[in-house]
């Protein structure tokens, strides 16, 4: 791992952490509460927030992410704002509006399908139930690697249609649906390993589905990145700051793919998520033209973005998630379906109401000493 500027020593840096615990509105990930460690640094705020279970190698990128936040800042932006996707996890259709409500202005929505306990007709429901919150919506699904080749052939089949059907409101068994819209934007990581991916597409393209295939745990979980799009495995990647090891790496590795990139978060902050946003803003982007070309593309009514819109909307907002993050409401909040480009700092009062217990504390700051000595 090549070195990054830090502190001058692990005390200094430990002195400088701040975890906390930040309550969530729904279940996420199998999460209630997302604990993150804060660091602040001559340039800034960076966030350390690899989930429990990552071993401290996978770990030791986060860290190094959020050194080079806190000591070296973002990279130059090439535009003020970012286009973010809705989010919607496996909830109930009824659910779906209110879900929505947080979102306000996006004009892409991402749909958690494949959960476990679910059939893929609760999957449809709720793509469904989105088309009629909002009709001209982009929609992705997101399977987080559940299905099988033969699953997910079918499963993009059957939402591709759902979305391409004009009429989303119209009651089942009323006469035939068009399937004339616009369908799937694409489907984020339907299947688990790179060769799954690669049959995958193959099967697609033979069955006539035009979706585009997604990696997102194949590139951000692989010891090499790069590797599911020269297999054959993806027309897109989705990338994370944190675990590609900063903003300036995930660049690295996005001019290396050559395929279009979604910027996503990690469940992070307000001080992660600007970190994402940060790099999202550095992407070079392309003006409005047919999608899949490495831009926002049209809406499903048609219109092209605008100039804030040359890359995918970004999986940036999930700060709807929690009930209480480390700034104020409306510091750094969705405007009209964008976030702002702009250093974050945590609101000092938050940090200290959203302080993690002793013990928890101690956990993070022993795993930082870990991951520190693999940098």
């Amino acid at each position: 791992m090549t070195s990054v500027p830090g502190p001058e020593s692990i005390d200094d840096l430990l002195a400088r952490v701040h975890v906390v615990a930040l309550p969530m509105r729904v279940r996420f990930r199998g999460l209630t509460e997302r604990e993150v460690a804060l660091v602040e640094g001559p340039a800034g705020w960076g966030e350390f927030g690899a989930f429990p279970e990552y071993d401290d190698p996978e770990a030791a990128h986060w860290l190094r992410s959020a050194l080079e936040m806190a000591w070296q800042g973002p990279p130059p932006a090439l535009r003020s704002r970012v286009a973010v996707n809705a989010t919607v996890p496996a909830v109930s259709a009824g659910e779906v509006a209110g879900i929505l409500d947080r979102f306000p202005g996006c004009t892409t929505v991402k749909i958690k399908v494949a959960e476990s306990g679910q059939q893929l007709v609760d999957d449809v429901a709720r793509v469904a139930a989105v088309l009629q919150a909002r009709p001209d919506a982009r929609i992705r699904v997101d399977a987080n690697g559940a299905w099988t080749v033969a699953e997910a052939a079918h499963a993009v089949r059957v939402l591709d249609q759902a979305v391409r059907a004009v009429d989303a409101t119209r009651a089942p068994g009323t006469g035939p649906v068009s399937l004339d819209g616009q369908g799937l934007e694409y489907v984020e990581q339907p299947c688990a390993t790179v060769e799954e991916l690669v049959r995958l597409r193959a099967r697609l393209a033979a069955d006539g589905v035009h979706v585009d295939v997604a990696a997102d745990e194949s590139i951000r979980r692989a010891e090499d990145p790069l590797r599911v799009v020269r297999a054959g495995g993806a027309d897109r990647a989705v990338v994370k700051v944190a675990p590609l090891g900063g903003p300036r790496r995930l660049l690295a590795v996005a001019a290396e793919l050559g395929v279009p990139v979604t910027v996503s978060s990690a469940l992070d902050s307000a001080v992660g998520v600007a970190a994402g946003v940060a790099a999202a803003a550095a992407l070079p982007g392309v003006r409005s033209g047919p999608v899949g070309a490495g831009h926002g593309g049209p809406g499903r009514d048609g219109t092209g973005g605008d100039d804030d819109d040359e890359i995918p909307a970004a999986g940036l907002g999930t700060g709807g998630f929690f009930v209480e993050d480390v700034v104020e409401p409306g510091v750094f909040s969705l405007e009209q379906g964008h976030l702002p480009v702009r250093p974050v700092a945590p609101d000092p009062a938050r940090l200290e109401g959203l302080r993690a217990c002793a013990d928890r504390r101690d956990w993070w700051l022993e795993r930082i000493r870990r991951c520190h000595a693999l940098i």
